[in-house]
C-alpha cells in the first residue's frame, strides 16, 4: 500500500457525487465529522443541505485520525472546567455516547469497539499527572480507572509503562468508516452530498451566501466551512487562529495470533510523553503506531519505519521484525489553551476549529450543535461565537514540534 491510508482499504466503500444544488438553507463546505454531523442533524431538522467537498469524503483530518473516541478534552478535568464551564466539561465526558449512539442508530460499520481507551504512563510524572486526573474525573462520577504497573502488562501486553488510566466512557472506531458512515445517514436524512467540487469562492448576497466552485455556484442562506486545520486556501484568517501540528501513523500487516496479547481488550492507547505516542489494533489484528511529526520516508523505508521498528522492538521485542503495510500523516489544529473555537466570520458564516486531536467527538458535538443552532431551536451552542483571532507565533509552534519530533523519530 505504499504511503496510503490503511482506512481507506478497510474502511467500507462509499462514493457520494451528487449534482449540486443550486439553492438551499445551507452549504457546508467539508466532507468530515463537523460537516457531516452538521448535514445529518441540520437535515433530520427538516434544512435543505449541501455538503461540498473537495476531495473524498474523510479526505482531510476525519480519514487521517487515530481514531480513539475519548472523553473529554485536551485539558484535565478541573483546568477543562475553569476554562469553559462545567456544562462544557459534562458535553464533552458523554461526548462518546454520541458518537455510539450514532453508529448503533444508523447502524455504521466502522469496525466500532466501546472497551475504552488506555491513557499510559511513559514515566514516573505521567503516572502523578494521570492520578491528578484520575482523581477529577471520578470526583465527577466518571467510570475510569487507575491501573498499576501489573495491570498495565495485563492490558497492554508489556511492560512500557509503570502504570495507566483506563476511561471506561471511550473506544475506538476506523475513523474513515464513521466518517462515511456519516455520510450515507446524513444522504438518508435528505441532504446533498458532492464529492470532487473544491469551492473556490464565498460572497455574501443579500441575506445571504453564495459559494463558487468551477463550473457553478450555490446560494445558501448560511454557510459552515467545516475544514478545521486544512482551511488555509478559503480562508486564511482562519488558518491564523492555530498552530498546526502533523501527526504519522504506522500500520503492520494483520499480525493474527502473534499479536494476540497486544491490547487484548481493544482498547486504544495514548501516552503522557509530550512528543506523544499512539497505538492501536484493528479488526484484522494490525497494529497501528503513531506519534507527532511529518512521515518521513514510507512504509517500506526511512526515519518514520526505523523509529516505529524501535518502539516495537522495545515494547513488543518478539514483533521487531514485523512488515509495515502503509503509512500515512495528517494534521492537527492546536490552539494556546487546547479549547476549540466557533468562529463567526460574517453574518451567517460559521467554522469551528481548533479540535487539539480531538477530531471524533469534538466534530460530532460541534456539527449537532451547529445544527441546532441554524435550525433555531437547538439550544445553545457550546462555546461563545468568536471571532478569528491570530495566535503570536503559530507558525514557529508548529516548525518546533515538527522539529522535536523528527529528533525523537532518530533517538
Amino acid at each position: 500500500m505504499g504511503n496510503a491510508v490503511l482506512w481507506r482499504k478497510t474502511a467500507e466503500a462509499g462514493r457520494f457525487a451528487g449534482e449540486v444544488a443550486s439553492r438551499c438553507d445551507v452549504v457546508v463546505v467539508g466532507g468530515g465529522y463537523t460537516g457531516l454531523a452538521t448535514a445529518l442533524f441540520a437535515a433530520e431538522a427538516g434544512l435543505s443541505v449541501q455538503v461540498l467537498e473537495a476531495g473524498e469524503i474523510g479526505a482531510g483530518g476525519s480519514g487521517r485520525n487515530v481514531g480513539l473516541v475519548n472523553a473529554g478534552l485536551w485539558l484535565p478535568p478541573a483546568e477543562l472546567e475553569a476554562a469553559a464551564g462545567r456544562a462544557f466539561l459534562d458535553l464533552f465526558a458523554d461526548a462518546p455516547g454520541l458518537v455510539f449512539e450514532l453508529i448503533e442508530k444508523h447502524q455504521i460499520r466502522c469496525e466500532a469497539t466501546r472497551e475504552g481507551t488506555l491513557h499510559a504512563a511513559h514515566s514516573a510524572g505521567g503516572l502523578e499527572g494521570l492520578r491528578g486526573r484520575h482523581a477529577a474525573w471520578t470526583a465527577r462520577g466518571a467510570p475510569v480507572e487507575m491501573l498499576g504497573a501489573e495491570e498495565m502488562y495485563a492490558a497492554a501486553g508489556c511492560r512500557a509503562f509503570p502504570g495507566g488510566l483506563l476511561d471506561r466512557r471511550a473506544g475506538t472506531v476506523n475513523p474513515l468508516g464513521y466518517a462515511r458512515g456519516l455520510a450515507w445517514a446524513a444522504t438518508a436524512a435528505g441532504a446533498a452530498i458532492s464529492e470532487g467540487v473544491p469551492v473556490t469562492g464565498l460572497r455574501r448576497d443579500g441575506a445571504g451566501w453564495v459559494v463558487s466552485f468551477d463550473g457553478g455556484a450555490a446560494q445558501a442562506g448560511a454557510v459552515v466551512l467545516a475544514t478545521n486545520a486544512y482551511s488555509a486556501e478559503l480562508r486564511p484568517e482562519v488558518a491564523r487562529c492555530f498552530s498546526v501540528i502533523h501527526y504519522q501513523q504506522l500500520a503492520t500487516e494483520p499480525l493474527g495470533a502473534a499479536a494476540a496479547h497486544v491490547l487484548p481488550g481493544r482498547q486504544g492507547l495514548w501516552d503522557t510523553g509530550l512528543v506523544m505516542k499512539s497505538l492501536r489494533k484493528d479488526a484484522a489484528g494490525r497494529l497501528v503506531l503513531g506519534t507527532m511529526g511529518r512521515l518521513e520516508g514510507t512504509a517500506e523505508a526511512g526515519a518514520s519505519v526505523d523509529w516505529a521498528r524501535r518502539v516495537l522492538r522495545k515494547w513488543y521485542p518478539e514483533l521487531a521484525e514485523v512488515r509495515f503495510e502503509a503509512a500515512w500523516d495528517g494534521q492537527i489544529a492546536m490552539t494556546p489553551d487546547h479549547l476549540p473555537r466557533i468562529l463567526q466570520l460574517d453574518e451567517g458564516l460559521y467554522c469551528p476549529v481548533g479540535y487539539n486531536g480531538r477530531g471524533v467527538t469534538t466534530g460530532t458535538v460541534f456539527g449537532r450543535a451547529l445544527a441546532g443552532m441554524l435550525a433555531g431551536g437547538g439550544g445553545a451552542l457550546p462555546l461563545p461565537l468568536t471571532g478569528p483571532e491570530a495566535v503570536a507565533f503559530r507558525g514557529l509552534r508548529g516548525k518546533v514540534v515538527d522539529w522535536a519530533a523528527a529528533v525523537t523519530l532518530r533517538l
